[in-house]
């Protein structure tokens, strides 16, 4: 891959790349989880989704904001001018390291995430906002909405969770990199590891949340 990286892009790449672990990369983790609530049926997920509706809305509209709209906005946008400034240098080359073909994926993840994403936070938390009624992040409302037009969606989101998983896993190892973290080549390929190891988790995780929305 190559990008010219200046001083000041040098210190944006740092911060998109920590943006990606915190705040997104935690809240990912917590809200798939959460979601995961549905395997154990109707009344608990939605009792999650009771619990969050019990904050005052002004209160939980806030944190939202600050705490993972205006990060995931400035991380998606900002990795989409990394996306359209770079030149991977996999296709084309003899030198098919498996370190470009992760960067070449982690870019395609990452322009799919922006559309996957500004549909599911439509769909749902803006939809929610703009309607005022809850209902529509509720069991009953994503089991439909899963299960008609053929399964659709539910592979629309399927491939959402793959995506969301790859980029996330494989920005732990950037991170480690960008940040100093892992220096020699033993430390990276460890990292890199790991990185394969919690990209299968995280999928699994998050499709076994989807499963949830079929079993009851």
């Amino acid at each position: 891959m190559s990008f010219a990286l200046t001083r000041e892009s040098f210190f944006w790449h740092r911060v998109h790349s920590l943006t990606g672990i915190v705040p997104i990369g935690f809240y990912m983790l917590q809200h798939l989880t959460l979601n995961s609530f549905s395997l154990a049926g109707p009344a608990k997920f939605d009792g999650v989704i009771g619990f969050f509706e019990s904050v005052p809305k002004h209160v939980l509209l806030a944190a939202e904001v600050l705490l993972i709209w205006t990060p995931l906005l400035f991380h998606a946008l900002y990795g989409l001018f990394i996306a359209n400034r770079s030149k991977p240098n996999y296709f084309g080359s003899r030198y098919n390291w498996s370190q470009n073909l992760m960067y070449v994926l982690q870019r395609w993840s990452g322009i799919a995430l922006f559309f996957f994403l500004t549909y599911h936070v439509i769909s749902t938390t803006v939809h929610k906002y703009a309607t005022n009624d809850p209902r529509v992040i509720e069991y009953a409302a994503w089991q439909t909405k899963l299960t008609e037009n053929g399964y659709l969606l539910l592979a629309v989101y399927a491939l959402g969770v793959l995506a969301a998983s790859y980029h996330l896993s494989y920005g732990i190892w950037n991170f480690c990199i960008r940040w100093g973290i892992t220096v020699s080549d033993r430390s990276q390929a460890a990292v890199q590891r790991f990185s394969a190891v919690a990209f299968v988790a995280i999928t699994l995780l998050g499709w076994a949340a989807l499963a949830g929305f079929l079993m009851h």
